[in-house]
């Protein structure tokens, strides 16, 4: 908690964006801090995956997300359709192993 704000880390794979950012305004009018990645408008028809990996980023971006987890109270897992890739399952097991509680959002 920061200040006596619940902060949680979404986690999940990038072509969930759009159900992240609904999570992300559902949880701030609950009072919750919801910690993600960054999202960057995209011309249509464009993926909105994987650009990390085309601008050569992805490492960095990788390691700033666990150090996310490490500011948060908790891990959201977005797993729409039960499914989820192995980056997130590189942060799930990191989670885990600081102690953080691991939720899943989705069957």
């Amino acid at each position: 908690m920061i200040n006596g704000t619940k902060v949680i880390c979404l986690c999940g794979s990038t072509r969930f964006t759009a159900e992240m950012m609904m999570l992300t305004w559902e949880y701030a009018k609950n009072g919750v801090l919801a910690l993600g990645w960054f999202v960057i408008p995209i011309a249509e028809g464009e993926p909105t995956h994987h650009l990390a990996e085309k601008e050569g980023i992805a490492d960095l971006l990788d390691e700033l997300h666990l150090r996310k987890i490490d500011l948060s109270d908790e891990v959201h897992v977005v797993n729409v359709g039960g499914y989820y890739g192995d980056s997130t399952k590189r942060e799930i097991a990191y989670a885990e192993s600081q102690g953080k509680p691991v939720k899943y959002l989705f069957k």
